[in-house]
């Protein structure tokens, strides 16, 4: 079945080469990380004594998911050394600040040739996944390597669920590598016993997002709110994560507000930096009032757009909203984290396509802490919310509540870890120096 698998995936690169190469001379895209990914293994990476925990977090959402988690591993564990991969550039930046460009890297793509060097080079006795990526020949390996492998903070989205449900036959054997699945919720389990991870292994841990830190204060935030003041602008609008085609329909909805009040200030932040460019040229053309946040200097903002053409920021950004809109979600794409706006006692708007979020915002609609629009209807709820500030308050009240009712995975999910590694510490030695290890259950 790995042959097969190795074979389909060596034929879909070939294919797809144009596009790659297309995507790298067009915006620089993948080109960074491109010899890791095909299994070199930087010098930054030397060969350590000791054993490691290698944790995978796909983009920044998953960095930061996991942030605790590491705080807890490298406390619990000082012996061992704790590496990070990523697949996206905004992850890498925001991972090397964490843990520093000597502990991470680009993770491999699922080529034997590519993951058996780090492999080799880390000789990790832990691998963690951050939420769900079941690349086969990284699970056969890893575990073939020695290391417990867990799938933590689980979750298998509306829209991924068809797809896995097709591929069970497959999933089955290649799900028996992970020693322990660790869901966010009842229904991430289900799921995960439905595609054929043995239920022995599978726990309910939460959701591991709720339990991210809010950013201190930053310098930036501070600004802003200086120049906003000094320009008695307000209400302040701040647009996360938004996503193509959607800019236009926030637009729309800002100039509705701005009819009200002419002193508004949308803060808009796409999703991806390759559309920074873009965006501002949809600004331009609708002829709005605008700044760059990465040329901004300090002058006072009223009545227009800071487009936020920077990484990193936006989380501390939503301090700043009257209402927040979190992106991705008034378009088919599944929606993004609402959290961040959350922890900040803000009020939350989102489309209705929030299938990646789905239980999240299920339990904030339960409690009446988001208000899901449709683009028709955004425009009169934020003039609705605008216009009651009792209600807006209340909303946003709401939203920290319930946050601080879902905490507590990263203190399931370590407790667990713990355990797996204290397992581990009891196997045999032929085992521990990287034998093949039996299936058991975690």
């Amino acid at each position: 079945m790995y042959w097969i698998y190795s074979g389909v995936m060596a034929f879909a690169l070939v294919v797809t080469l144009p596009y790659w190469f297309l995507q790298m001379r067009r915006n620089g895209k993948y080109r960074e990380g491109l010899l890791e990914r095909l299994g070199k293994v930087s010098r930054r990476l030397s060969r350590s004594s000791q054993p490691s925990i290698w944790v995978h977090a796909v983009s920044v959402g998953e960095v930061l998911a996991v942030d605790d988690l590491v705080e807890g591993l490298k406390a619990a564990f000082p012996e061992h050394r704790l590496v990070m991969s990523t697949t996206t550039a905004t992850g890498q930046r925001l991972a090397r600040k964490r843990l520093g460009a000597e502990n991470v890297f680009y993770f491999p793509l699922d080529f034997t040739f590519a993951i058996r060097n780090y492999l080799r080079v880390l000789r990790p006795e832990l691998v963690v996944i951050a939420e769900t990526e079941f690349w086969p020949n990284f699970l056969r390996l890893a575990h073939g390597a020695g290391a417990r492998v867990v799938v933590a903070n689980a979750r298998i989205s509306d829209r991924s669920w068809p797809g896995y449900c097709r591929m069970k036959f497959i999933l089955r054997r290649v799900l028996r590598n992970v020693q322990l699945f660790l869901a966010q919720t009842e229904e991430d389990a289900r799921r995960l016993r439905d595609i054929g991870a043995p239920a022995e292994r599978i726990h309910v841990a939460g959701n591991l997002k709720f339990d991210t830190t809010l950013p201190a204060a930053s310098a930036i935030v501070a600004s802003l709110r200086s120049a906003l003041q000094r320009a008695q602008s307000g209400p302040v609008l701040v647009c996360g994560s938004t996503v193509d085609n959607e800019e236009r329909l926030l637009i729309r909805g800002f100039e509705n507000v701005r009819a009200s009040h002419p002193r508004a200030v949308m803060i808009l932040a796409p999703r991806h930096p390759e559309r920074f460019e873009e965006v501002a040229g949809l600004l331009q053309q609708l002829g709005i009032r605008f700044w760059k946040r990465s040329l901004w200097s300090g002058e006072p903002l009223s009545g227009g757009v800071l487009l936020v053409d920077t990484i990193g920021e936006l989380a501390s950004l939503y301090a700043l909203a009257d209402v927040a809109f979190v992106g991705g979600s008034l378009v088919p794409r599944g929606g993004h984290n609402i959290l961040e706006p959350a922890q900040h006692g803000v009020p939350i708007i989102v489309g209705n396509h929030t299938e990646n979020f789905r239980d999240v915002v299920n339990l904030f609609r339960s409690r009446d802490a988001v208000r899901i629009v449709g683009p028709a209807e955004l425009p009169l709820v934020l003039l609705e919310l605008l216009a009651n500030d009792e209600e807006r308050k209340a909303l946003g009240h709401r939203a920290v509540e319930t946050v601080q009712s879902q905490k507590g995975a990263t203190e399931k999910t370590l407790h667990f870890l713990k355990d797996l590694l204290a397992e581990n510490a009891q196997l045999p030695q032929a085992e521990s120096a990287g034998q093949p290890l039996p299936t058991r259950a975690g």
